[in-house]
């Protein structure tokens, strides 16, 4: 009589492995279906064999058909009980205690009781089956748990299939199962559930793409699942883009909240706008400067906003028979700036007519006048005033206009 499939989709303890069946629908040639009960009194159903009297025995039990669902490699655990060829009396010496697992692959639900033919080739053998504990008549049946894998899968799906040569045993259960890893974020990247591949030692890649709000920084951006449906070390990576910070244990990127910004690409969390400056909604990238406040064009993003200095202080001028040099003090209030420059502009006032304009281009300022550091500055001129040629110490005369000149006394 066959068994109903049960499925089973839960996660085993490593969160890796997704079960597909926890017992299968099977067809027995041979084997017996009994009902019972487990250690803690549940019924359960298993199947038995036990022809030790006899020779030549050639006893098969075959599973329902499975859908590969993409798989490339199967998991199959079993559980049963055999018994000690040694505490059955009287019985010849083919007596065995261990069983066969074989596969058949197949691209839809065809296999019959005569198809395919009971024997290895068509049938895939997987593997010879012996306990680590078989039991007497005296004790209780000790249940024995077996791992076998096999692949590659390449078609729609297969079939399960144990073969018995003699033994008295019970299969308790059959749980098929196959090995992924789980979709995780590595590096700001999401890497999606990936089965694991067609041998136990094969590495399968696995692409990532970037969370959101998060640009590459490296690439390609992989993540290697190995055999066993863990995680290897991640390849490439992702960072938080500006205004974005990272979150949930570097797993997000979350906007800056107001009032706070973040200039730069990467790995660095939001900070308080600098300054005189403001952000009035989230996922800044830069603070905007206050009314009155400014940046120059070489200042950073991340740079406090400063405002225009005040007026120059204590603007005084020397002459001697040769030069003129004009002096200042910093102004009283900076701005908030620690690279102010000077221009200096020259203009020839005529107090009879209450008007000044710029000077002619016959007066130079040494060593310049716009974009100064130093706060004193020569200013030369290269004609005499008026008309008159004055033979004595010329360039005394120069000076002397120019300062004049300057002060508004021409």
């Amino acid at each position: 009589m066959p068994l109903d499939l049960m499925y089973s989709y839960s996660i085993s303890i490593r969160h890796l492995q997704l079960l597909i069946f926890h017992v299968l629908h099977l067809i027995s040639f041979q084997w017996e279906e009994v009902s019972g009960y487990d250690d803690a009194m549940n019924p359960i159903r298993t199947y038995q064999v036990c022809n030790v009297r006899e020779l030549n025995q050639n006893n098969w039990l075959r599973s329902d058909f499975i859908p590969r669902k993409d798989v490339l490699r199967v998991y199959v655990e079993m559980k049963f009980t055999v018994r000690d060829c040694n505490s059955i009396p009287n019985i010849p010496g083919s007596c065995k205690e261990t069983f066969n697992l074989f596969y058949y692959e197949s691209d839809s639900d065809s296999a019959t009781a005569t198809s395919p033919f009971w024997m290895e080739n068509p049938y895939v053998k997987v593997d010879t089956i012996a306990p680590d504990e078989s039991f007497s008549m005296l004790e209780s049946g000790r249940v024995n748990t077996k791992v076998r894998s096999f692949g590659p899968l390449s078609k729609a799906g297969f079939y399960l299939a144990f073969q018995d040569l003699g033994a008295c045993m019970s299969l308790i259960s059959v749980r098929v199962f196959y090995k992924k890893c789980s979709t995780t974020i590595a590096n700001f990247a999401v890497f999606p559930e990936t089965a694991t591949g067609a041998e136990a030692t094969s590495l399968v890649i696995a692409p990532g793409t970037c969370v959101p709000n998060a640009l590459e920084v490296s690439v390609p951006l992989k993540l290697y699942c190995n055999g066993d449906g863990e995680w290897m070390v991640p390849v490439g990576a992702c960072t938080c883009m500006a205004g974005f910070e990272p979150a949930m244990k570097d797993t997000q990127c979350q906007a800056c909240s107001p009032g706070t910004f973040k200039s730069k690409q990467g790995d660095s969390l939001c900070l308080p706008c600098p300054a005189n400056s403001r952000a009035s909604s989230g996922a800044a990238s830069v603070c905007s400067c206050r009314n009155g406040y400014y940046r120059a064009d070489t200042d950073s993003p991340d740079s406090p906003c400063t405002t225009v200095p005040s007026a120059p202080r204590s603007v005084i001028s020397s002459v001697n028979e040769t030069s003129l040099v004009l002096e200042w003090s910093e102004p009283r209030d900076l701005g908030g700036r620690d690279d102010v420059l000077y221009n200096v502009i020259c203009k020839k006032c005529l107090p009879d007519r209450g008007m000044c304009s710029r000077c002619d281009d016959n007066v130079d300022i040494s060593p310049r006048h716009l974009g100064l550091t130093q706060r004193r500055v020569f200013p030369l001129i290269h004609i005499f005033c008026g008309h008159t040629v004055k033979k004595k110490k010329p360039w005394f005369f120069k000076m002397v206009c120019l300062l004049l000149n300057y002060f508004g006394a021409i």
